[in-house]
């Protein structure tokens, strides 16, 4: 029971000498402060004494005072860090909205040139061509053959050899849209 009591008696005996600083005392540590968050020991001394108060104080005070700096820069740095994640955020919607968008204009785009390669000039072949082998039909079907080739160099420059838009011979056509 005397342990407890001089316990008891020591703390009321610090809350009694400890002082609270004033205006004038807090303007000057925070002057301080801010030249530099570290404490000497020569420092907190002159500090002390300039402001009457113990060492220990100031050191304390100094210590809790870097406590609250670097929560508030934490904090500071989160609410950056934050909006730079809601703005990354929203052009992914962004980006995503036009991968959609350049998906379909794709699909109409690869429909018309199937449609076109399919339509082209095949049935004019057929009627044209009365005679087998005839030196015309020949003709035509040579360039048909040629023109046919053409369309499967423009697919795979929009669709790419291996399924991949937009590449063709290692090129990527879109690169810059994109950057």
């Amino acid at each position: 029971m005397d342990f407890l009591n001089s316990q008891l008696t020591r703390k009321n005996h610090l809350k009694c000498h400890k002082k609270r600083l004033n205006q004038d005392q807090v303007r000057l540590l925070e002057i301080s402060f801010c030249s530099n968050n570290k404490l000497d020991s020569d420092r907190k001394s002159q500090l002390a004494q300039e402001l009457g108060l113990p060492p220990r104080q100031v050191a304390i005070w100094y210590q809790n005072k870097r406590a609250r700096w670097k929560s508030q820069s934490l904090e500071v740095d989160y609410n950056s860090l934050q909006k730079r994640l809601d703005s990354a955020l929203d052009d992914n919607e962004k980006l995503k909205l036009e991968v959609e968008r350049l998906r379909k204009e794709l699909n109409k785009t690869q429909e018309m040139l199937l449609g076109f390669s399919t339509t082209t000039n095949y049935s004019s072949i057929s009627s044209s061509c009365d005679e087998v082998g005839s030196t015309s039909c020949l003709q035509l079907h040579d360039h048909q053959s040629k023109h046919n080739h053409l369309d499967k160099e423009l697919y795979a420059c929009l669709i790419g050899e291996e399924g991949q838009f937009g590449t063709h011979n290692g090129h990527n056509f879109f690169a810059s849209s994109l950057s």
